[in-house]
């Protein structure tokens, strides 16, 4: 058994949350986009997919998150390509995607787009045959009985080695690893995988020598409450979890009022939501297939809830394919009709106040729950801004009846364009799986 994961564990039950980050003031309104370079375009360099990015500019897309951007290890290597999170050299770059001045171009064209650029880091494993390996670092990795390495335990992770973070040597190579990245090409920040089977004590420490260098965003693929101490941003897992029951009736409307009812969050920490990323396409399925026809109205949900709304590449272009992911399975372009349909959405959310996260920002004021009918709606307001998002995840015509006064007001329709006055009480007819989007 890992005494890492024993300590991690017993540590979270201790740990307050007193002291917070302080996230980069742009990040409050933002949103972010996840690329997986081998699978974006048919030559999966980081030439080709730079091409991209005015276009997920003009979508409204913040932050570029890419896919683990270093060479994938050899041994024990999954499929013909194999996974981006068997990383081989923490300061090198895919050969598959270019080499380090492609990538430095790339974090140029970004910056020079006014957005931002992260990459995944994988800090709680290695390939087998990584450098660290090579160099006679042995004694960095979790070994078995026999003094082998092994695979993170409970996993079936066979083509990764295990790393000890009891090891002080190890723990300062992976630092100098990361601040390397922030040095020498410019990037914003990192998401990191699996950030809760690392102790959070080394988050810590990362953390405060990464904003030595340049002031981070950060993102967890994680849920744990203490990792506001590290990160700006923490999954949306649970929430997402739910929006997928309540499209295939395993769970409730209700479930997802009781969500932020319940949030154990501090208020300014971020929650990134998200209808798909990469785990869920390729092993869950699409979003289609979680969600049938519901997706785009949970989509909706996803955008302007409390939180920071993700788009998984390929979704504007309705990626209905798992993406393989040992393999080159590119993405199909061809036709892009939800793009305005997602930019409108990032666009709002990273233009009205009300949908901002942060400790002075609104809460989610949920005006209907109904069970009975799977209808939704909420109200987000700041300054007297609003934003009204009423929704149907049935497969029936629902008259929604919605009684506030604070609704009262003059809005435009999101979609449509239209303007439209409300009273204090108004009937909406909502087409199955329909959404209404008011904004004022």
């Amino acid at each position: 058994m890992k005494t890492k994961l024993i300590w991690f564990f017993c540590f979270l039950i201790s740990l307050s949350v007193s002291s917070q980050t302080i996230s980069p003031e742009w990040s409050k309104k933002a949103t972010i986009y996840e690329v997986n370079v081998r699978q974006f375009t048919p030559e999966g360099t980081f030439k080709a997919f730079s091409s991209h990015i005015p276009r997920l500019k003009k979508m409204g897309v913040d932050i570029l998150w890419l896919m683990p951007i270093h060479p994938i290890g050899e041994k024990n290597r999954k499929g013909t390509l194999g996974s981006y999170y068997a990383v081989r050299d923490y300061k090198a770059v895919n050969p598959e995607f270019g080499t380090l001045s492609d990538f430095k171009e790339l974090v140029k064209i970004v910056h020079d787009n006014d957005m931002k650029i992260i990459i995944d880091w994988v800090a709680n494993h290695t390939s087998p045959d990584n450098v660290w390996v090579d160099q006679g670092h042995k004694d960095w990795y979790t070994l078995d009985s026999a003094g082998n390495l092994q695979p993170t335990i409970g996993t079936d992770w066979w083509d990764v080695a295990d790393l000890n973070y009891d090891n002080k040597e190890m723990r300062a190579a992976m630092i100098d690893a990361m601040k390397f990245w922030v040095k020498e090409t410019d990037i914003d920040g990192y998401r990191c995988d699996v950030a809760g089977w690392v102790p959070i004590d080394f988050w810590i420490e990362t953390r405060t020598q990464l904003d030595k260098e340049k002031k981070v965003f950060m993102l967890a693929e994680a849920e744990e409450v203490p990792m506001a101490k590290a990160f700006d941003m923490t999954y949306g897992w649970e929430l997402h979890h739910i929006m997928n029951g309540v499209a295939q009736d395993k769970k409730k409307v209700t479930d997802l009022i009781n969500f932020f009812k319940n949030d154990p969050y501090p208020k300014e920490h971020m929650k990134m939501n998200f209808t798909s990323n990469h785990d869920e396409n390729s092993w869950n399925g699409t979003e289609m297939e979680r969600m049938g026809k519901s997706y785009k109205t949970f989509a909706v949900f996803a955008a302007l809830i409390d939180g920071m709304p993700l788009v998984y590449n390929g979704q504007e272009a309705e990626l209905s394919k798992r993406l393989k992911f040992f393999e080159k399975d590119t993405i199909d372009w061809s036709k892009m009709e939800l793009t305005p349909f997602y930019s409108k959405l990032l666009k709002l959310h990273k233009n009205h106040p009300a949908l901002w996260t942060g400790a002075t920002e609104s809460v989610p004021e949920f005006l209907i729950g109904d069970d009975a009918n799977k209808t939704l709606a909420f109200l987000r307001e700041k300054d007297g801004k609003q934003v009204l998002c009423v929704l149907n995840f049935s497969d029936k015509v629902q008259t929604i009846a919605i009684n506030s006064s604070k609704i009262k007001g003059k809005y435009i329709d999101l979609f449509s364009k239209k303007k439209r006055k409300l009273n204090s009480s108004v009937n909406l007819q909502i087409e199955p799986y329909g959404f209404r989007v008011f904004t004022k």
